[in-house]
C-alpha cells in the first residue's frame, strides 16, 4: 500500500478546516475519519497488482552509444477489475533508460505494451532490475503497489568507431594482393603469376627462363602470405583502466583490435584473441573468418579493467602454449617504464625468439598539450612533468625496439589506423 500526494494535500486542508472551523477533538476525528474512509475505499476498489503477468521482448545486443528498445507486455488476468496507475521499469543508470515511468490502464483480461528506450553508456551486460506497479484507486488517495522480477539482459558491445576506416584498409589490402588496378612495388613471399616487365620493376623479380621462352622480359609477381596466424593480446591490468577523455584505455585497445581483426580476416589470416591480467579473462580460438569478428565482439563486451598488476611471465607462458608455430603477436598494453622494464622486458626474449611481436599502446594527447604549456609557474611544472613522462615513454619504446619489437604508440583516434597499417606493412615485407 502507498499513499499519494493527493492524500497529503487533503490532510493539510483538513488541518486548516479543523483549525478554523472546528477547533476540537471532534473536528479532528471527523476530518481524519473521512480521509481514512476514502483511503480504505480506494484500496478496496484498486486493481490487484498480483493479477498482472509480464513478458519482455526486444533487443538483446547493441553497440555502445547506439539506441536499443525493450518492450514489456503487461496482462491483466483479473476478470472484474481494471488496473490503472503507474509502472516503473527500472534499469541501472549505465543502461541509459531515458523514460522508466509509464502510465498504465489495463481493462480486465486485456494487455498493454510499454517500451523503454535505452542508450547505454558502458559496455557489458546491462540487466533489468525490477518492474514496480502502483495501482491507484478511483479517488486517487491510495494505491496498491508491488514489484515483479522480469529478467532481461542487453549486452552492450564495443563501439568500434574505426570501422569507418575499413574500406580504405581493404583497398590497400587489394593493392598489396594485386587485385586492383594499382600495383604496389614490393615483394611478398608467395609466388602469384608472371607478367611483362614495366619500367620500375625490381630486376631481381625477372624470370630468366620465362624471358628466354618469350620475346619480351617477364617478371614474377608475388602476393602477401595467406593463412598466417595472428594472436591479439589485450592487457586488462591496471594500466588499461586509465581514462583518456571519456573512455578507458581498454576501449581504445579494443577498437584497434577489431579493425586489425577485420582486415586480417579479409586477408585470409587466422586471428585469435587473448585477454589477460593475472589470469585469462577472455579466449577466442579457431573462429572461422566469417565469424571471428562477431566472436571477438561478444568476448570483449563484458571485459573490464582489473586494478591489479599484470603477470607478464604468466602471459608469455600462455602465448607460447597457444602458438606452436611462428605467429604475429600483437600486445595491446601500456608503455609505463617501470611496468615494462620490470614485468615484460625480462621475459620478452622468449617471445621475440619465436614470434614477430608488435606492442601497441594508447598515448594520452593531453601530455603533449601539457608539455607545450607555459605562462605560469604551475604550467611550467606541469610541462616539466609531461616532458619527463614523454621521455620515459620514448626510452621504453627504444628499449623494446632493440629487442626486435615493432612499436605502435598513438592517441586513441589514431591507434587503430596505425596498427592496421603496421600489419599491412609487415605482410608486404614478408615478415609474418
Amino acid at each position: 500500500m502507498t499513499l499519494t500526494s493527493r492524500t497529503a494535500l487533503l490532510a493539510a486542508l483538513g488541518a486548516l478546516v479543523v483549525g478554523l472551523l472546528m477547533p476540537s477533538w471532534t473536528g479532528v476525528f471527523v476530518v481524519e475519519g473521512l480521509l481514512a474512509l476514502g483511503v480504505i475505499a480506494d484500496l478496496a476498489l484498486a486493481g490487484s497488482v498480483r493479477a498482472l503477468t509480464f513478458e519482455r521482448a526486444g533487443d538483446t545486443t547493441v553497440r555502445l552509444g547506439e539506441p536499443a528498445r525493450v518492450t514489456l507486455t503487461v496482462r491483466n488476468v483479473s476478470r472484474d477489475r481494471p488496473v490503472r496507475g503507474l509502472l516503473r521499469d527500472a534499469w541501472p543508470p549505465s543502461a541509459g533508460a531515458h523514460e522508466q515511468r509509464h502510465a498504465l490502464d489495463i481493462p480486465p483480461g486485456e494487455r498493454r505494451r510499454v517500451a523503454t528506450a535505452l542508450v547505454p553508456t558502458r559496455r557489458g551486460d546491462r540487466r533489468a532490475y525490477r518492474v514496480t506497479v502502483r495501482a491507484l484507486g478511483p479517488l486517487g488517495l491510495a494505491a496498491r503497489q508491488g514489484s515483479h522480477e522480469v529478467p532481461w539482459t542487453v549486452r552492450v558491445l564495443p563501439a568500434f568507431p574505426s570501422r569507418r576506416l575499413l574500406p580504405s584498409k581493404l583497398e590497400r589490402l587489394r593493392e598489396l594482393d594485386g587485385r586492383s588496378a594499382v600495383l604496389t612495388r614490393g615483394r611478398g613471399t608467395e609466388f602469384d603469376s608472371l607478367r611483362e616487365y614495366v619500367p620500375g620493376d625490381d630486376v631481381r623479380s625477372i624470370d630468366w627462363r620465362a624471358t628466354a621462352r618469350n620475346q619480351g622480359v617477364v617478371v614474377r609477381t608475388w602476393r602477401p602470405e595467406r593463412d598466417r596466424h595472428i594472436l591479439i593480446v589485450l592487457d586488462t591490468g591496471r594500466t588499461s583502466a586509465g581514462r583518456i577523455g571519456d573512455a578507458p584505455r581498454l576501449d581504445a585497445a579494443m577498437d584497434a583490435a577489431l579493425l586489425l581483426t577485420a582486415v586480417a580476416a579479409r586477408a585470409g589470416d587466422r586471428v585469435d584473441l587473448l585477454a589477460h591480467d593475472r589470469r585469462v579473462r577472455a579466449d577466442v580460438r579457431a573462429a572461422s573468418r566469417t565469424t571471428v569478428l562477431t566472436s571477438f565482439v561478444q568476448a570483449m563486451a563484458p571485459l573490464e579493467p582489473e586494478l591489479v598488476e599484470s603477470d607478464s611471465p604468466h602471459l608469455v607462458a600462455e602465448i607460447i602454449r597457444r602458438t606452436k608455430r611462428r605467429s604475429l603477436v600483437v600486445l595491446l598494453t601500456g608503455l609505463d617504464a617501470e611496468t615494462v622494464r620490470e614485468g615484460l622486458m625480462p621475459v620478452l626474449p622468449q617471445l621475440t625468439d619465436r614470434h614477430e611481436v608488435v606492442v601497441a599502446a594508447v598515448a594520452d594527447p593531453a601530455l603533449t598539450g601539457m608539455a607545450a604549456s607555459r605562462g605560469t609557474a604551475e604550467a611550467v611544472y606541469n610541462a616539466a612533468a609531461a616532458e619527463r613522462e614523454l621521455a620515459e615513454r620514448r626510452d621504453t619504446s627504444a628499449d623494446l625496439r632493440r629487442h626486435g619489437v615493432t612499436i605502435v604508440d598513438a592517441p586513441p583516434g589514431d591507434l587503430a589506423s596505425l596498427l592496421a597499417d603496421t600489419y599491412l606493412s609487415l605482410k608486404l615485407a614478408g615478415r609474418l
